[in-house]
């Protein structure tokens, strides 16, 4: 038995027994595939795929207990390598980090620069995408970091960590209606076509929560997943922006020429918290660490060890 053999398997489980899929990721053929599936099979003298012939249709029941062994020794297995790599080249490698555009466009960049100052030789691979993507990219090896507001700490096999609290904030077009308002109210939020995230995006599940609880209907002309292209539409005269008030602090001049203003939400809306996460298990580089606490200065690396621990248990 060997590691591309139980990668075979791994992988006709990702993608979803397409063996010509599975072949492909692999950089292999079809038939050496199933050949390292099948020899597997036979050492262990089970069964680990349902059939249809030739083609795979499912996990056995034993297959099902066998796949999270071969997920831990696969893992153990890339962890040998980075506490190799760390040992021998501290300084130098691969720092991969999966994340919303909200993060990367408005958060990540200075933490990037100071990190980069730090470990000029790390090479960033800045990966961007929804947050049930980026947990999958963090459980399957392909990202090492994901960082996002919703989503991560649902996934029991992905340890994350609060980073920051944040805000939604009102964004309209100098000489508004809603300018004249001493402290808006849900309700006068609610007369005026709106314009926010995507669902599922930077904090929309406690925009929508509050409508909700107050009753109110809302007309939500365009969604987005990108801050910008929110405020570009508010400022076309759409509708009324609601986004994250970190895309307004990072922005400032760019609002201003687009003849914007700001009226603070934080009254209205539950506050959102951006987490960070790590898989459970994985063997974490000296500069991932480092990324880690510059990205979060109040995280120690007793913290996470201590956190990656209590997970294990």
């Amino acid at each position: 038995m060997n590691f591309q053999q139980l990668r075979s398997i791994r992988e006709a489980c990702r993608c979803g027994y397409n063996l010509t899929e599975v072949a492909n990721v692999l950089y292999t053929s079809q038939p050496g595939v199933s050949r390292q599936i099948r020899e597997v099979e036979e050492e262990l003298g089970v069964d680990i795929f349902e059939r249809n012939g030739k083609r795979l249709t499912g996990l056995t029941e034993p297959g099902k207990g066998i796949l999270p062994i071969i997920e831990r020794l696969l893992l153990e297995a890339e962890n040998l390598r980075q506490a190799g790599n760390d040992y021998s080249d501290q300084a130098r490698g691969t720092l991969a980090i999966a994340t919303t555009h909200t993060q990367a466009r408005y958060v990540l960049p200075k933490v990037v620069q100071q990190f980069r100052l730090a470990f000029p030789e790390v090479r960033i691979a800045l990966q961007q995408s929804a947050p049930e993507h980026i947990a999958e990219w963090v459980l399957s090896g392909k990202a090492d970091i994901g960082i996002a507001t919703e989503g991560l700490s649902a996934f029991k096999d992905l340890v994350s960590f609060p980073c920051y609290e944040w805000n939604h904030v009102v964004v309209v077009p100098d000489g508004h209606p809603l300018l004249a308002h001493a402290e808006l109210s849900l309700e006068d939020l609610a007369k005026f076509p709106l314009i926010t995230y995507d669902v599922g995006f930077t904090g929309r599940g406690h925009i929508d929560d509050a409508f909700k609880r107050a009753g109110l209907r809302t007309d939500i002309v365009l969604t987005a997943m990108d801050s910008d292209v929110i405020q570009q539409y508010v400022a076309l005269g759409l509708g009324v922006g609601l986004v994250a008030s970190m895309a307004i602090e990072s922005g400032n001049e760019n609002q201003r020429a687009q003849g914007l203003r700001t009226i603070s939400a934080s009254h209205l809306f539950q506050s959102n918290v951006t987490r960070l996460a790590v898989r459970r298990g994985a063997y974490l580089r000296a500069y991932t660490f480092d990324f880690i606490q510059k990205f979060a200065p109040d995280l120690s690396r007793e913290d996470i060890r201590a956190a990656l621990a209590e997970q294990e248990v």
